[in-house]
């Protein structure tokens, strides 16, 4: 079905931060699949833990023990400090579960019709019910009557969910990102994860954290929460936690980890031997070779050369970021920059209309951030100048 507007290549292979098409071109890959392959393409532990895993078993269904789900919940909740997982196929499906979790914690609790506070720029997923939560209208559009019980309230707004806590005595939990990342890589103030905690404490609430694209290293920490110096009540993971292989993860602690109980949630496929002992080579990958310290370091080279070489360009507004995971936000739609940059050999992704997104593999190095600098600044440049001046705004590139 037409659900994709494809852009004009296939690829073929792929090697690290690099990947080839069908007719032998390669291509620096500042995308990652969306924040996917953090140990960059054809990753040996991965390969390894596939074949391996592949030739003993694939599924057998949660109706029996899978000893590779229990070794990846013990070590995801010891990285984590969290105390329990529920295995999905994909952030959606994790998101899902926080949402039925939350509401299946109010009613237990004697609150017939709960409400989540979301934020708006947001991005859960696309099932019914996070595609409700997102804060995103094109997303929504079309598939009315949307699912209620959410209460959206702007992003990196303490006051307004005061506001709305003082105007609403249904509320049990708030869905939000550490760092919006469809939403543009919106970065909020330093205190707020912490406050939000604290909001939450107060009003007894879940807080619940939509890591999918943040987590699994790509801030700079294994989970961006652990910049706050926090911890959330439940925490969703997809996308890096599996670099490729579907896979999704709903964890819980406290009360919300016992909220679950035989028949209130499952699936078919999440969880199987396969998903598992591959997430569980990931985690130990990234935690063995270091590259949440390597996402931080290059991060910041990323962020402080593209800043120095974007410096003096009009129409830059802003170049943002945590980790390797960066936006450049012009004062202009850029969307053709996408095209742009793949015949010169780079992938990249532009989010909400005017953010250039940059989601490179945490396994890129030094001399590889300066190709990724070089050819983005060049396009850019020239991008920006063939447009012309638009009415200016703001601009904090350094």
């Amino acid at each position: 079905m037409a659900t994709y507007n494809r852009l004009p290549v296939t690829f073929a292979r792929g090697e690290g931060v690099w990947l080839w098409d069908t007719e032998g071109r390669r291509y620096l890959d500042a995308l990652s699949g969306i924040a996917v392959c953090g140990l960059g393409h054809a990753h040996p532990a991965v390969t390894a833990a596939l074949g391996e895993q592949a030739g003993r078993l694939i599924h057998t269904s949660n109706l029996y023990r899978i000893a590779e789900q229990e070794r990846l919940a013990a070590l995801l909740t010891q990285v984590s400090r969290m105390e329990r997982a529920f295995f999905a196929n994909s952030g959606a499906e994790a998101n899902e579960a926080a949402i039925k979790l939350a509401r299946l914690y109010a009613h237990r609790r004697g609150i017939e019709s709960p409400s989540i506070l979301v934020a708006e720029h947001s991005f859960h997923g696309r099932t019914l019910a996070t595609l409700s939560a997102t804060g995103n209208r094109k997303v929504q559009a079309g598939f009315e009557p949307l699912v209620q019980g959410f209460v959206r309230v702007p992003y990196d707004d303490l006051e307004a969910i005061e506001i709305a806590a003082t105007n609403r005595s249904n509320i049990v939990a708030v869905l939000i990102e550490p760092i919006q990342g469809e939403g543009g890589i919106r970065i909020p103030a330093e205190d707020y994860l912490s406050q939000l905690r604290a909001l939450c404490d107060r009003n007894g609430w879940l807080l619940m954290l939509d890591e999918v694209q943040t987590g699994m290293g790509r801030t700079g920490r294994l989970f961006a929460f652990e910049h706050a110096g926090i911890q959330p009540d439940v925490l969703t993971l997809a996308k890096g936690l599996g670099n490729g292989v579907p896979i999704g993860a709903c964890l819980a602690r406290g009360p919300a980890a016992e909220v679950f109980t035989p028949g209130s949630h499952g699936s078919t496929f999440g969880g199987n031997p396969l998903v598992c002992r591959v997430a569980r080579a990931v985690i130990e990958t990234i935690q063995t070779e270091r590259l949440a310290e390597n996402a931080a370091a290059q991060g910041e080279y990323l962020l402080d050369s593209l800043r120095a070489a974007l410096v003096q360009t009009s129409g830059v507004i802003e170049v943002r970021g945590k980790g390797l995971m960066i936006g450049i936000e012009l004062d202009r739609p850029c969307g053709e920059l996408v095209r742009q940059a793949l015949a010169a050999g780079l992938l990249i992704n532009v989010t909400a209309e005017r953010v250039i997104r940059l989601l490179p593999p945490l396994i890129i190095n030094p001399d590889q951030v300066d190709l990724l600098v070089g050819t983005l600044a060049a396009l850019i440049q020239d991008f920006l100048g063939r447009e012309g001046a638009a009415e200016p705004r703001p601009r904090a590139v350094a």
